[in-house]
């Protein structure tokens, strides 16, 4: 049957919550087994009892504390009575579900289910004592914040506290396996217990935090308490101990999931060949996060892909049976949010987070399962919530029936302390009276407390604002640009060369000694050995990014015969720096953030990420916003990441055309990020350099060209590469005390000088703007000064008005220019970046080019 709601006056169907998936039916088990039945037979008999119950047991699991959702399902296999159905009826249908089945190896299953059926979860007594203390620390820290900052925000773990005990389980056993360092993931539900109770922080520095000390030091900056990162201890029974870290998060609940991805696979790559035994990635999610938000599948594909794999991470949906208001069939297709996860080939486990034996004992499974396979596991701890989605919220409006119960069902403290016959109120006292201590030190607080260190490697790097002593030389000698490309252009006599790789490589090594000009590809390879050899590791990725998606990098030769491939940039010396890149999936988001995350733990690794096309970049916007451009306002959080974004109008259609330059500039602040156009080869390669030598760690975004790649106008000769300095700012060297000034940046300037030159033109000049952010206010001061007879100085883009860099650069011109005109040249506001019509674009740009190098556009405008 159906069921009706009336939503905003419609009626809506609602999906039944307890309707079986339609599996299909298997011959019936006649049990139980007669007497005349052989040994065998009944053990045949046995193992297709279990073997059910293996596949469909988790559809009737009673998982919720409730027992208002999920329901038993009926499943025709599981109609089976006798002492072999009721002993696998225990195992996989009580408290703990599994699918483990659907797994294609066979080793795997075989292993879960040996450890499932090797006798019910049991705990002895001081693991009693200790999964109590930690249900009461939970309760009783969330009662105190209510009770003495009651409205607040704190998002509340009531309901789900059984979270507490599993990931000191995990943590315990992980330690146990060898692991080191564990970094998490986690949302806002539940983080300051997780911070106070787990990673060990003073209850006093979250209580500051609703004290909300000091407000001025954070004018404009700073987070919500329940997104800042943490680092703490966990020291386990064996008297090891695990360094964790708590990663920053946004309220884009699964944001952070790349990024701790990344974060694990760089702290891997610290360690070298054990890296992944001694470290492991831990997500926390909510339930409709995990199944609603699109950048957790993105992450999820890369588990087991080359250069993205973290050795297996453990995934934990912190299920309160709700989101928002929205109830469980409105926040996903299937029975359980953890469903997504079915497109690896990983095992989930369903748990009632009010069963603390069965909690700790598939903690332990998914530490073990992880370290032994190197696998990913999700958990699915299924409980409720206590209060509505923030303690500002009342959930009797929208589920009256569900609050009723939750306000008659009491903690999970009580409950566990009843069923060990123990009186926990003394207990209760004097957690009361230490977290209200605790809240008092808070009231006297001057400072807000740090709730993380930096580790040792990012001791030398700096952030906050450009200081000149930042610099650095980036020019290399004509000796040491011949000798990388050599090594550049050398394969094995071995190697099977591809006829145009073959014809590619000699050219680039008439550049690398003088005898042709530069192009991007060449100058970008010598910029990536020059620091592979001085020791810079370089981590790059992104689609096709190995051959180049303009067909202009080929840093990974192939063997026509064998497909065998051949790295150059990995062959440069015995002792260079590792040098890795990879053609990423077909993702932005996940992607981009996961390189985000290593730049994090990696700060000495010049790491890049590349787009297809510029414009794709927005399918990461939520990595921009919330990490790349904010991360050090927010969370005091450097990050070298470099993005490189091809750009250009070149009659490629609306999504091949922009890289949406504006969004970047909109972003830029207090010197937060960096934002360039290279219009050369040799520009280019100074400012890969530059990225990788300066200590002033901010992320770079690249405006890269595609037409111009090869273009004779953008290439460069070998001199240009022994400057000392990447220039922010081109300034005209053709002519001398122009009339008319043109400031560009990118392909139009090189476009328009062409044009100039067909025209005889020698009273226009065109100065080339390479940094746009920060803004090189000096650099262009004397660039126009040059030319003091110059009367109007015209800004001019191909983007529309209302894109590109125009409401950026406009405002910025008329404060230096003085007593001249500034103007501005660009296409038409437009709700689309470019026009789809090759023809049409042809006629735009010529448009532009004639309008920007007519003479008196002042006085014509004036007319």
């Amino acid at each position: 049957m159906q069921r009706e709601a009336l939503v905003a006056g419609k009626p809506r169907i609602l999906r039944p919550r307890l309707q079986s998936k339609g599996f299909m039916s298997a011959t019936r088990l006649d049990t139980p087994p007669t007497e005349e039945q052989s040994p065998k037979q009944q053990s045949q008999l046995r193992e297709q009892v279990f073997d059910a119950f293996r596949r469909w047991g988790y559809l009737q699991a009673q998982l919720d504390p409730l027992d208002q959702y999920l329901s038993p399902v009926r499943v025709p296999e599981l109609d089976l009575t006798g002492p072999d159905a009721a002993d696998a009826r225990r195992i996989y249908a009580s408290t703990i579900g599994v699918e483990f089945m659907h797994i294609p190896y066979a080793d795997r299953r075989e292993w879960i289910a040996e450890r499932l059926e090797s006798g019910p979860p049991t705990l002895d007594a001081a693991a009693q004592q200790r999964v109590l203390d930690l249900l009461i620390r939970a309760d009783t820290f969330e009662q105190v914040i209510q009770s003495r900052y009651l409205g607040t925000k704190r998002f509340s773990l009531e309901g789900v506290t059984a979270l507490l005990p599993f990931l000191d389980e995990l943590l315990d056993r992980s330690a146990e396996l060898g692991v080191q360092t564990c970094i998490m993931a986690m949302s806002h539900r539940g983080r300051l217990n997780v911070m106070v109770n787990t990673l060990g922080k003073p209850a006093a520095d979250i209580f500051s935090k609703f004290e909300d000390v000091n407000p001025r030091s954070i004018l404009g900056g700073g987070d919500v308490k329940y997104h800042v990162g943490a680092t703490g201890v966990f020291h386990a029974r064996n008297e090891e101990w695990v360094a964790l870290h708590l990663v920053s998060n946004p309220s884009h609940l699964e944001a952070v999931d790349p990024v701790v991805m990344g974060r694990a696979r760089a702290k891997q790559t610290r360690w070298g060949a054990d890296g992944i035994e001694r470290v492991l990635a831990v997500t926390i999610h909510g339930d409709a996060a995990f199944a609603g938000q699109g950048i957790w599948a993105e992450t999820l594909n890369l588990a087991e892909v080359e250069g993205f794999s973290v050795g297996g991470s453990i995934h934990i949906i912190v299920n309160n049976l709700i989101g928002f208001t929205a109830e469980p069939d409105e926040s996903n297709s299937t029975r359980f949010a953890s469903d997504l996860a079915h497109r690896l080939p990983i095992p989930v486990f369903h748990v009632n987070s009010e069963d603390p034996a069965a909690v700790m004992r598939i903690a332990a499974l998914a530490a073990e399962y992880r370290s032994t396979f190197h696998s990913d596991v999700v958990i699915d701890l299924i409980g409720y919530r206590r209060h509505g989605h923030s303690e500002v919220d009342d959930p009797t409006i929208t589920q009256p029936l569900r609050y009723n119960r939750i306000k008659n069902h009491p903690p999970l403290s009580d409950l566990y302390a009843k069923y060990l016959g123990v009186d926990i109120s003394a207990r209760v006292r004097e957690l009361q009276a230490e977290f209200a201590e605790a809240q008092k030190t808070a009231t006297t607080m001057q400072k807000m407390p740090h709730l993380a260190r930096l580790p040792e490697y990012w001791s030398s790097f700096k952030g906050g604002p450009w200081k000149p002593e930042y610099e650095v030389e980036t020019g290399l000698t004509h000796e040491q640009i011949e000798k990388i490309s050599e090594g550049l252009t050398s394969y094995p006599h071995t190697f099977h060369i591809h006829p145009k790789i073959k014809k590619l490589l000699e050219q680039r090594a008439e550049m690398g000694h003088g005898k042709r000009a530069f192009d991007y590809g060449m100058a970008e390879a010598v910029a990536f050995g020059s620091l592979l050899i001085d020791g810079t590791p370089i981590r790059f990725s992104g689609q096709d990014s190995q051959r180049g998606t303009f067909n202009q990098r080929h840093s990974v030769l192939i063997d026509i015969e064998s497909e065998q491939p051949w790295v150059p940039l990995s062959n440069l010396s015995s002792d260079q720096a590792a040098f890795d890149i990879y053609n990423s999936v077909l993702s932005e988001a996940g992607v981009m953030g996961f390189e985000y995350g290593y730049s994090r733990d990696y700060p000495e690794t010049l790491v890049l990420w590349e787009a297809q096309f510029g414009d794709f970049a927005n399918g990461a916007q939520i990595v921009v916003d919330q990490f790349i451009s904010a991360g050090e306002d927010k969370w005091g959080l450097l990050t070298g990441l470099v993005l490189l974004l091809p750009h250009g109008y070149e009659g490629q259609g609306p999504e091949h055309s922009s890289a949406r330059v504006e969004r970047y500039l909109q972003l830029a602040a207090h010197d937060n990020i960096q934002v360039c156009q290279p219009s050369t080869a040799a520009q280019y390669f100074h400012l890969l350099r530059r990225q990788a030598l300066r200590k002033w760690r901010k992320p770079l975004i690249v405006f890269t060209p595609k037409s111009m790649l090869r273009h004779p106008d953008a290439v460069s000769p070998i001199e240009d590469l022994t400057r000392p300095h990447f220039r922010n700012v081109l300034p005209e060297t053709s002519i001398t005390n122009g009339k008319r000034l043109l400031i560009c940046t990118g392909k139009i300037g090189h476009e328009l000088r062409v044009e100039r030159q067909k025209r005889g033109d020698n009273t226009t000049c065109i100065i080339f703007l390479e940094q746009l952010y920060p803004w090189p206010e000096a650099e262009l001061i004397a660039a126009i000064d040059a030319h003091p007879d110059a009367t109007e100085i015209i800004w001019v883009q191909e983007e529309p008005e209302n894109m590109g860099a125009h409401s950026f650069v406009m405002p910025r011109l008329r404060r230096l220019a003085g007593d001249r005109h500034v103007l501005s040249i660009k296409r038409s506001a437009a709700a689309s970046p470019a026009t789809g019509s090759a023809k049409a674009h042809d006629m735009e740009q010529k448009t532009l080019i004639e309008l920007a190098l007519g003479s008196g556009l002042h006085e014509k405008i004036k007319k």
